[in-house]
């Protein structure tokens, strides 16, 4: 009789394992607090004192500022709104690139494209998964405006050679910290390592409201733009004579009440989600040592991890393509990633370059004169973590427990029993 279940055998995990809810009563009295009050959404697309919304939002903006340590916060509907606002608030548009991981969610690269920019892919480093500062320097240009940083899986990029790059370029920095809230970077709050930061709190990530986003800087003018950017700022720019020169499209990028209040709740509750969450990775960092081919995850001795989810890598001294054993894992009850996401730029809205209906807009046109190839070969590392490296468990999101690591370890042991059964 087989034993893996990939083959018929009896999994590991007899049943699923039950979601993952963190909402609890302190939300649930958040919301109502709002129903009560009658007052879904307190914004006004004009210039009066609504144009910064209600009491909900502008608590959370100030919990915010508060508890990552800087000035402005300014809370959307979405981390990818937050994203496009950050690249309207450093006024980067048609004509300029930005350099960008392609090894992120497409919303990182989307928010550049929405706004008519080039995203220019660097390399990313293969122990922690972030943009390579020495891609980077290969990717700069006259075109070049920003760098847009990602803190993938729970952990920090290179902070330290990127802000030295910028400096010597004169580029600014965009970070995407939808991933790492509570990590930290020689003792420094992610999220506030650029000039502007982003958080997100949709429902996937470790604090969530559904869905949300708040974008963090230290720059009045950025934090300005870009409540320009969130609520119709064409309009305030229209009462306001002295601002007549002001270039700005904005959108309707604005958090509802409820949504405020309940991300407000989980704010509060981050160190709790992080702390267990970590007890959770030690053990599993434990179960798994010493496994041949199998990289765990890399910390580098500056970075505080909050290991969003808990990244891997399957290499071939491991015995068992990677694919394979996240077929296996599955069957055993333990759905697992093969790859996290394509390199963007082999999607085919790059790959095409259509990205207006039918114009080759940004990429061609008056306002862009070069020629910009997205070929396959371009991120050979991030190709390769896609392709055949790469994988994460999300075993380990709170409240989860260790009975339930140690099934998940279990798994794995199991496969590499009898994995001549694969």
């Amino acid at each position: 009789m087989p034993h893996l279940a990939l083959r018929g055998g009896e999994p590991v995990l007899k049943k699923q394992l039950p979601p993952v809810i963190t909402i609890g009563q302190e939300e649930k009295d958040a919301a109502m607090r709002v129903l009560d009050r009658g007052v879904l959404s307190d914004f006004v697309g004009a210039r009066i004192d609504k144009f910064l919304g209600g009491v909900e939002v502008k608590r959370l903006e100030e919990a915010m500022c508060a508890f990552f340590g800087v000035r402005h916060a300014v809370s959307t509907n979405s981390a990818t709104t937050a994203l496009h606002a950050a690249l309207v608030a450093l006024e980067i548009g048609p004509g300029d690139e930005v350099i960008v991981t392609p090894y992120t969610m497409s919303a990182t690269v989307a928010a550049i494209l929405m706004n008519g920019a080039i995203p220019v892919f660097a390399d990313i480093d293969e122990r922690t998964f972030c943009i390579d500062p020495w891609s980077i320097r290969q990717c700069i240009s006259d075109r070049t405006k920003a760098i847009m940083v990602v803190n993938l899986f729970g952990g920090v990029a290179d902070f330290e050679a990127i802000r030295e790059i910028a400096r010597e370029e004169n580029l600014k920095i965009i970070e995407d910290n939808a991933q790492s809230p509570l990590a930290r970077y020689r003792g420094k709050l992610a999220g506030n390592l650029g000039d502007v930061g982003v958080f997100s709190f949709n429902v996937h990530k470790i604090m969530q409201c559904g869905e949300g986003g708040v974008l963090v800087t230290d720059n009045q003018e950025y934090a300005f733009r870009a409540q320009l950017a969130r609520n119709h700022g064409e309009v305030y720019v229209d009462q306001s004579p002295e601002l007549a020169n002001t270039v700005i499209l904005g959108s309707n990028y604005r958090m509802s009440e409820i949504h405020a209040a309940i991300a407000y709740e989980q704010l509060q509750k981050l160190e709790l989600f992080t702390k267990k969450k970590l007890e959770l990775i030690d053990h599993l960092s434990r179960g798994l040592k010493g496994i041949p081919g199998l990289v765990l995850p890399y910390v580098p001795s500056d970075v505080e991890h909050v290991f969003y989810v808990y990244p891997m890598r399957i290499l071939e001294s491991f015995g068992i393509k990677r694919d394979v054993f996240v077929d296996a894992m599955a069957a055993e009850g333990f759905p697992m990633s093969k790859g996290y996401t394509k390199p963007f730029y082999l999607m085919p809205i790059l790959q095409n370059r259509r990205v207006f209906n039918t114009t080759h807009f940004p990429f061609e046109g008056s306002h862009y004169n070069k020629k910009i190839t997205y070929l396959k070969g371009l991120c050979p590392v991030a190709e390769r973590m896609y392709e055949s490296e790469f994988t994460f468990t999300m075993i380990c999101q709170y409240p989860r427990t260790i009975a339930d690591v140690d099934l998940f370890v279990t798994a794995v042991h199991k496969i590499l029993e009898y994995k001549n059964e694969l």
